[in-house]
């Protein structure tokens, strides 16, 4: 790790909010196509709801009221998708979305509210209609773009043309054999024939795509979120990648969508950080238990219950994984597009998502609200994950709402919870408990996940004086440090406190120590 690699600053007290822009809202202001789908009903594969960027931009209040301030949005780009991940025009906000007029006016209303925004980067594939790649599907071995992908050039030079709307029949040969190069002409990724896999090695492709990446940078964005970054199995591409991103905008925030280990590509050259699927598992796992959904496999990655001695173990395996630069920026989420929404994994447990919000919102990292998970939506894998937003208000989940609104509160209120160390204090049964602490300010969060009431009796020695008082920043009792352990509350089944000193008893922390 680079001793001169420092993640951007502002990332550190982002609260990140990801919005399907076709799905979260929609204006009156853009023109709509016909044949668009009820709002209201089940999402499709195929189905437009009409959700634009203008209707984003006529509910910033919205977001600003929750505690939002920077968005994360997936694909915005000219696409013939709903989920726009099949890019046609990468220079080119879909004119379905409001075209580049919306966009401009969305971002300089957020950035007017301090309200940063990153958009989604599809660099590995294009799609069928990518003009370089259409070229080619007219033209065969004519076209002078055969290197801007994987063609099989003996198939174009012997008069066979490309076979990139497959027949039924074909389409089972694909699954059999795992080989679109063989079967369609070129190489589609995960074999499907809707996203040809661009050639990185060709020195124009790599023009392309590292433009592309400056030019919205300097159009204002403050970020990319990269698609499937690993399927370009290139770390010269990503390091350019960075050092042209970074040109551009020292700040800008480059987090890559990696399920698992990223140390690969978060030595300080490439990322800042990824998206944090290891925690959002980890939450699963351990707030979810008895209720959480085994059958699922998000990502494709197999859920396990945890209690809390389990969840300690992986947090601090978690913790030691990057350096810290990194874990202050991570993309810390409990849910996204890829997979069933959380509450939908825990089969409706509300308690689960309140203490994982909870933790969450206390934890090292960037937190990333899934829209909709504020007010309770639920969803199976995508499609339906990826329901329309709900704008009726009697539909909400208020309660629910509003807590997340407090704990995301309680995160801005308090800088340890954002750049403190992290130290683990106890764990057993369903008690999880850890301090923040960042030079003279600490706070104490104990999480109760088990089904009976829990008395407070928390081992602080090391780093509170005997006599301290903490109040509960999530209600209104108070705890007491006696004879190293913190006790004095009673926490009642499935629930969470917050726990800090007030000013005059700042002296009682003990001196710091290196673990976080």
């Amino acid at each position: 790790m680079s001793t001169e690699f420092i993640t951007p600053g502002w990332v550190k007290d982002a609260i990140f909010y990801q919005i399907f822009p076709d799905r979260f809202a929609k204006s009156e202001r853009v023109p709509k196509p016909s044949n668009l789908e009820p709002w209201d009903s089940p999402p499709t594969i195929h189905g437009f709801k009409g959700g634009d960027l203008l209707g984003v931009v006529e509910h910033l209040d919205y977001l600003e009221d929750l505690g939002v301030n920077a968005i994360y949005f997936n694909p915005i780009f000219q696409s013939a998708a709903n989920h726009r991940y099949h890019t046609h025009d990468y220079y080119r906000v879909d004119p379905i979305l409001g075209g580049d007029a919306a966009f401009r006016e969305l971002l300089d209303e957020a950035h007017r509210r301090g309200i940063r925004i990153v958009l989604d980067g599809v660099f590995n594939h294009a799609s069928r209609g990518f003009y370089q790649f259409h070229h080619t599907l007219e033209n065969g071995a004519a076209s002078p773009y055969l290197d801007w992908f994987y063609f099989d050039e003996e198939r174009l030079r012997a008069g066979k043309p490309l076979d990139a709307y497959p027949s039924p029949e074909t389409e089972r040969l694909l699954r059999r054999s795992h080989s679109s190069l063989r079967v369609l002409g070129y190489r589609a990724w995960w074999d499907l024939p809707a996203l040809p896999k661009f050639n990185t090695d060709t020195p124009a492709v790599r023009r392309f795509l590292l433009d592309v990446a400056r030019h919205w940078i300097e159009f204002g964005i403050d970020g990319w979120r990269l698609d499937v970054p690993y399927e370009v199995d290139d770390d010269d591409f990503w390091r350019e990648f960075r050092r042209v991103v970074k040109a551009a905008n020292p700040e800008a925030y480059i987090v890559g969508e990696i399920w698992d280990d990223a140390r690969r590509w978060l030595q300080g050259d490439q990322f800042d950080a990824v998206m944090n699927y290891i925690f959002s598992r980890a939450c699963l796992g351990f707030f979810g238990g008895e209720s959480l959904d085994l059958s699922q496999r998000p990502g494709g990655y197999r859920l396990r219950r945890l209690d809390a001695a389990q969840f300690a173990a992986e947090i601090e395996r978690l913790l030691a994984l990057y350096d810290w630069e990194v874990t202050l920026a991570q993309l810390n989420l409990l849910g996204s597009h890829d997979m069933p929404r959380f509450l939908t994994l825990v089969r409706g447990d509300e308690a689960a998502l309140r203490l994982a919000t909870l933790f969450q919102m206390t934890y090292p990292g960037a937190p990333c609200i899934y829209y909709g998970d504020e007010i309770g939506m639920e969803g199976r894998r995508d499609p339906d994950c990826r329901r329309a937003f709900p704008w009726d208000e009697s539909r909400w989940n208020t309660g629910l709402r509003e807590y997340i609104r407090r704990c995301i509160a309680l995160r801005k209120a308090h800088p340890a919870l954002r750049r403190g160390e992290y130290i683990s204090l106890h764990a057993a049964g369903g008690v999880y408990a850890y301090l923040r602490r960042l030079e003279e300010e600490a706070l104490v969060v104990v999480l109760n996940n088990g089904a009976s009431p829990h008395h407070l009796d928390v081992p602080v020695g090391e780093h509170l004086r005997d006599g301290t008082r903490l109040r509960d920043l999530m209600g209104a009792g108070e705890a007491e440090v006696v004879a190293g352990r913190l006790v004095g509350l009673a926490l009642p089944p499935r629930s969470g406190v917050v726990l800090a000193m007030g000013g005059e008893q700042r002296p009682s922390l003990r001196s710091n120590r290196a673990s976080r």
